[in-house]
């Protein structure tokens, strides 16, 4: 009855509706009670299928009113073609890494590692301190809070052998993210149109972030232990270049780690050249069977500019880096920085320097590495077992991916609509490519959500490709 009743008082109060104008108020409910024979629950009922229907809005402490229909209409924003002209580099769409993700789905696509891999614990004391300090209403330097300099400086100092002359605090850029410190290294050290010789495949973020800085990228291909050298040395020689990006320890996507020979190797190439090294330690945290070997510990003539973030290892709510540069380098990007956005907010960085300052810092590090390796063995175990036609050529000693190879003729694209229509979110490998695909890739996070249904998912995957060749 109160079902029949609520759709009646709604029928005629849609009548009255069609004939009210825009912004007219309805009767109290009170009224409407009183008027139709009905409850106050009847009513209330009844007003909540209107305004879900967007026939009428509430004003708390005012009454319901008629809502006003505003009709769309075509925008022309033809106007803004001629304004803006064409776009420096073609724009890219938000990379498939970056996708949210139901709770319903398996997702082997994100970048980022699962809450349950973060000090959630040590992160939430470390806001609330930080909320109760002078950070809180303070602007800290540009460079950074000189606490937080000097933590980055240290760890990297520790790495350093003797015989070389460790980074000092006035060395290091605070940044709100390497992404930002990409960005600015790019436009700081590398002008327009200059080319910018990366590793490929690479982190597609830095991909972008050259792109927008209007600098031209060049490939150099890389293997399980980085990058050729002799291939390194042609590809300086042949472009000019005075820029390499590269990820030494633990790349994205593949995982690799480049061997202290190696380093040394591509190193010599590039002071040889007079250029510089930009690595980017993006997982310096998640060691699994190796330890971290920064390539920055080995130089300090300001060949090696190095960004090394605590996004992913603290938490993605504190977008927390530093850029460690010496020299011109250091001086251009802090001018780029402070042109960009000032400062980084005194909280996070006061945040995130008292989460890595504590004891159980360390501890945390060392359960994540347990449960980094747990993951990644389930995960490779299964694709052998249930989707053997996807080949792991490296299993990383470190990071948060696996890189795998399917079979050429694999349509990517409909492989990924294929496994999400069926629950299983994946990253097509294209991204990752500077240039044209070196074969069909995918990359596959092990620290995501859920690593029970990696099995599943790896099925899902191994059912869509048998489809794809059927």
């Amino acid at each position: 009855m109160l079902d029949s009743s609520s759709a009646k008082v709604a029928r005629e109060l849609r009548r009255w509706i069609s004939t009210a104008p825009p912004g007219a108020r309805l009767p109290s409910t009170r009224a409407l009670v009183a008027q139709h024979q009905v409850s106050p629950v009847t009513v209330q009922r009844a007003l909540r299928d209107l305004t879900s229907l967007g026939l009428i809005e509430s004003r708390p402490g005012v009454g319901t009113f008629v809502r006003a229909v505003r009709t769309a209409r075509p925008v022309d924003y033809g106007w803004q073609t001629a304004a803006l002209r064409a776009p420096r580099s073609r724009i890219q769409a938000v990379s498939a890494a970056m996708r949210s993700a139901p709770n319903d789905v398996i997702a082997l696509h994100s970048g980022y590692p699962d809450r349950e891999l973060l000090p959630e614990r040590l992160v939430r004391a470390a806001l609330a301190r930080a909320a109760r300090s002078d950070t809180a209403l303070s602007r800290p330097p540009v460079a950074g809070l000189p606490e937080l300099q000097s933590w980055f400086a240290q760890e990297l100092a520790s790495s350093s052998p003797v015989g070389v002359a460790p980074p000092t605090p006035s060395d290091v850029v605070v940044l709100p993210g390497s992404q930002s410190g990409l960005s600015s290294v790019f436009r700081a050290l590398g002008a327009g149109g200059q080319p910018v010789l990366m590793e490929s495949p690479t982190y597609w973020g830095a991909i972008t972030a050259a792109a927008q800085a209007g600098v031209r990228v060049v490939p150099v291909p890389a293997g399980p232990d980085g990058p050729d050298p002799a291939e390194l040395d042609r590809a300086f020689a042949d472009t000019g270049a005075r820029l390499f990006y590269a990820q030494p320890t633990y790349a994205n996507p593949t995982g690799a780690q480049w061997t202290a020979e190696r380093a040394g190797q591509v190193l010599d190439v590039v002071r040889h050249h007079g250029a510089f090294l930009v690595e980017d330690d993006w997982a310096h945290d998640f060691g699994i069977s190796s330890s971290p070997r920064p390539v920055a510990a080995q130089d300090d003539g300001g060949h090696v500019v190095y960004l090394r973030s605590l996004t992913k290892s603290v938490s993605p709510a504190l977008r927390i880096a530093a850029v460690i540069a010496r020299g011109p380098a250091r001086d251009r990007i802090l001018a780029d920085r402070s042109a960009e956005s000032m400062y980084v907010s005194g909280l996070l960085q006061a945040a995130a320097l008292d989460v890595v300052s504590q004891p159980a810092w360390q501890t945390h590090l060392r359960g994540v590495r347990e449960q980094l390796r747990a993951r990644r063995d389930l995960l490779v175990d299964s694709l052998r077992e249930h989707a053997p036609s996807v080949h792991v050529d490296l299993v990383p000693p470190g990071g948060l991916n696996l890189w795998a190879r399917l079979p050429d003729a694999t349509d990517l694209d409909h492989l990924a609509q294929q496994c999400e229509r069926a629950g299983l979110l994946i990253a097509p490998g294209a991204e990752w490519f500077p240039a044209e695909p070196a074969g069909a890739f995918v990359r596959l996070n092990y620290s995501g959500p859920n690593p029970a249904a990696f099995p599943v998912g790896v099925r899902i995957l191994g059912r869509a490709l048998g489809q794809l060749r059927s």
